[in-house]
Formats: structure tokens, sequence, C-alpha cells
């Protein structure tokens, strides 16, 4: 005998699509694409982003094609982490045993996992709207003797449709102070130099290390690159920093907690000078734009945690 009123089906919700992580037969790298296309690939020598892609495939970081991915040496290109000295260290300092630039890019991390965002509920969601990748790096994982304080480091890396976020956490795991510096070494990629503006710095005074480490002042206007190019810049705010190409935006760069700004450009000469630097004119197809603390030193005392961070956003 049927019933008279049926229970109403349950609706059934579609699943929605979440974004694919693998990781490369020889466990060198992480590569992490979300549903709607945009992919994001990390070496795990030096936790280095090697490559962004938006949806439609157009690169946005800079590699040279010389680049050594085998981890011999520092990545050309991406997005070296440099930790925790920036340039090279003096001799009188804790930090003078160390290379330039510090361990953190030419160290192995170890892949901790991944998280996702919350699926939309909307009929027409996409899925997940962004992946987190975690890489981790200790004390216990480097060579003390050049450094020995105890840390625990935690490298974030965040792939959204339109933006990529880098965060680290410093931790002080030992029963000792320390200073460092910190900076995301962001090789941004472009169709042309000549075309290309930097705006966000036009009030700020800077550092020209191409003469000297002269303290210059601030340029009133956007920058654009026709030599060699390498400044640090101090800001008292984190506002936007936007790079431009014939005029119409390409990026912006949000800071949290990393109050100096470095850009630079190897341009011809220097760039013939470095072995791994490729193609010769390759300068003219990026700039970087480095979010960093770097132009004093960060004391994380005993058992305290640091953390900073940028997003870049394609516009």
């Amino acid at each position: 005998m049927e019933r008279p009123k049926k229970p109403a089906a349950i609706p059934v919700s579609p699943i929605q699509p979440t974004p694919q992580v693998s990781i490369s037969d020889d466990n060198s790298r992480v590569t992490a694409t979300l549903p709607t296309g945009q992919r994001v690939e990390v070496l795990l020598y030096g936790a280095t982003v090697i490559s962004w892609k938006s949806a439609n495939g157009r690169e946005n970081l800079f590699l040279s094609d010389k680049a050594i991915l085998d981890g011999s040496k520092p990545v050309r290109g991406g997005v070296p982490l440099v930790f925790p000295v920036f340039g090279p260290p003096k001799a009188d300092h804790p930090t003078g045993k160390l290379s330039q630039h510090g361990f953190a890019r030419n160290s192995r991390w170890e892949y901790l996992g991944k998280s996702s965002s919350e699926s939309s509920t909307l009929p027409n969601s996409k899925g997940d709207a962004s992946v987190k990748l975690d890489f981790g790096l200790s004390h216990s994982m480097i060579d003390s003797s050049k450094w020995d304080y105890s840390f625990n480091l935690t490298y974030s890396v965040t792939l959204s449709q339109d933006n990529l976020g880098t965060s680290l956490v410093v931790r002080n795991t030992g029963s000792s102070n320390y200073d460092f510096q910190v900076l995301f070494h962001t090789y941004l990629a472009i169709d042309d130099i000549t075309q290309t503006t930097i705006s966000g710095l036009e009030e700020v005074a800077f550092i020209d290390k191409t003469q000297g480490a002269k303290q210059t002042e601030p340029a009133k206007k956007a920058i654009s690159i026709t030599s060699e190019t390498d400044r640090v810049y101090t800001l008292a705010s984190e506002k936007p920093l936007a790079v431009a190409e014939q005029g119409k935006p390409r990026y912006e760069i949000t800071r949290d907690m990393l109050s100096d700004v470095v850009v630079w450009n190897p341009w011809v000469e220097k760039a013939k000078s470095m072995a791994d630097f490729g193609p010769e004119d390759g300068y003219k197809k990026m700039v970087c734009v480095e979010a960093g603390s770097v132009s004093a030193w960060n004391t994380l005392e005993a058992g305290d945690t640091w953390e900073g961070g940028q997003r870049i956003k394609t516009v």
C-alpha cells in the first residue's frame, strides 16, 4: 500500500572539485593546482617557489633558464627565501660564518602538508578558492657549526585564484636571544622592463647599493628601471605597492610586518657576469620587488615567535 504522502527526497549537494597537490617522483618538488587552473610549484631545496601560473597559463615569476634546480646552489629566480641574514654577513656578527643571504635558500626543507579554504555552497561554485602548502626547517636540519641557535621555521605558500601569499613564522626554541633578517626575494615576470613602473615608493628615501650604499632622497615619482638597480627602501607604512606595464596594472603587493622593500634588476653587464642568469637579455623580462625586514636586525627572545608575510595579486 502506498503512503498518501511520501517524504520529500533529501537534496544531495554536488561534490565540489578540490585543489590537487602532488609530489614529484624524485621527492624534490611539490605542485598545487586549483580547480580553476591556477598553479604553483615549490622546490623543497630552499622551499623556493619556482613557478606561479594564472588560470590562463600566464607565468607570473621569472626563472632563469640557467637556474640550477638540483639542490647544489640557490635558485636564480622564483621566490628564494632569505634568512637569517641579508647580503654578505659581517665577520664580527653571529651570522658571520654563513653564506650570502643565509641558509634558508640552500637547505632542504620538509613538506608538512596542505590545507584548503572551505568550498562555497553556491550552485555555481568552482570549488575550493585557495590551498596552503606548509614547509618546515629546524636547527637539526642545518650545519649548526655556522649558526648555533635553536629555531623552528614554518614557511607557508598560499595559492588563491588571483594572488600568491608567502609567510614565515620564526620560533626561538632555545634559551638564547638571537638576531635575524628576512626577505622574500621575489622575481616578478614582466614583458618589457623599459615599459615597467613601480609605484608606492615615491616619497621614500632609499639606500642605493650601486652607489656604495649611498643614502638617497625620495625620487618623488614612480620607479622606472633604466640601468642596474639595487635599492633598499624602508617604509613607515605597509601601503600596497603596484607594478604596471605600459601604464596598466600587473601586480599589487601587500606586506605584513615587513618594513623594507628591495628593488633589483641586474641590467646588461651584471646579467652577463652571472653564470646562472639567462637568457643574457633576461633582465628585460624581470624585476625583483622584494618584501623584507633587512635594514636593521630583528631580535627574537628565547621562547618568542615572529611572523611576517606578503601577498602578490595579479591585476
